[in-house]
C-alpha cells in the first residue's frame, strides 16, 4: 500500500505540476485518492468522509473556485496514459448522471442512459483511448440543453462563463477531437455507436480532418 500511495503521489506531483500553488497540488492529490478508494458515493462530501485527510470545504474549494487552469493537466494526463493504453481506437461515447430538481448545471429532461428513458439528468461527451485491456478518457465536455443558453438567472446562479454555449454534441465531440489533434495526438481510428454514427455531420467532420476510420455500432 505504502508503494502505491508512493507511486500515486509521484504521478499526481506530474500532472498537478502546472498548478501555481503547493496546496493546490496537495489538494489534488486528496481529490485523485477519494476516487480511486472503494465507496460508491464520489461526492466531495462522501470523499472527504472516508479520506484520512479529507476537508470537504477545501476539496469543494479546489474544484469549483480554486484558480488553476485545467487544460494543461488534462493534457498531461493523456501524455501519460496514451502510450500506457496504447489503444486501438478513440471511442466517442456521452454518459448521462440522474438528478432531481432544476439548478444542477445543464441539467434538463432529456435521453438518460444510465436509466434508458428519458429523464432529469446531466449529459457530458467524451473521447476515450480504448484497448482490448482498457481505455482512459482523453477529452470530456459537458453537454449545455438549448434551455440553458438564454435562462440568464440560472447561468448567474451555477456561474456558467458568457462564452459557454449551447453546442450539438457531435460538435462537441469534433471540438475535442481538434484539441487532441493541436496537443500532436492522432487517434489510430475513431468509432462511435448509432447515436454518433447516423450523423452525417459527424462522418463529414471526420473525413475533413482525415481519420482513418469510422465504424459505428449499434447502442445497446
Amino acid at each position: 500500500m505504502n508503494r502505491v500511495r508512493a507511486a500515486l503521489a509521484l504521478y499526481v506531483a506530474d500532472v498537478f505540476a502546472s498548478a501555481p500553488r503547493k496546496d493546490q497540488r496537495a489538494k489534488g492529490d486528496c481529490y485523485l485518492r477519494g476516487l480511486m478508494l472503494d465507496g460508491r458515493r464520489k461526492s466531495i462530501q462522501a470523499m472527504a468522509s472516508r479520506l484520512p485527510d479529507g476537508n470537504e470545504q477545501n476539496l469543494q474549494q479546489f474544484v469549483n473556485q480554486s484558480t488553476w487552469d485545467p487544460v494543461p493537466v488534462q493534457r498531461r494526463i493523456c501524455e501519460r496514459m496514451l502510450p500506457l493504453i496504447a489503444p486501438t481506437a478513440w471511442v466517442i461515447d456521452d454518459v448521462s448522471v440522474p438528478k432531481d430538481g432544476r439548478m444542477s448545471v445543464a441539467v434538463a429532461p432529456q435521453y438518460c442512459g444510465a436509466l434508458g428513458k428519458r429523464a432529469n439528468c446531466q449529459v457530458a461527451v467524451s473521447v476515450h483511448a480504448a484497448s482490448t485491456t482498457a481505455s482512459c478518457p482523453l477529452q470530456w465536455r459537458l453537454f449545455l440543453p438549448e434551455e440553458w443558453a438564454s435562462d440568464t438567472a440560472r447561468r448567474a446562479t451555477t456561474r456558467i462563463p458568457s462564452d459557454v454555449v449551447h453546442r450539438e454534441k457531435w460538435r462537441l465531440a469534433v471540438d475535442m477531437l481538434d484539441t487532441l489533434a493541436g496537443w500532436g495526438m492522432t487517434p489510430p481510428a475513431v468509432i462511435a455507436d448509432a447515436a454518433y454514427g447516423t450523423n452525417a455531420h459527424l462522418r463529414a467532420a471526420l473525413a475533413d480532418r482525415g481519420s482513418p476510420t469510422y465504424s459505428p455500432s449499434k447502442r445497446m
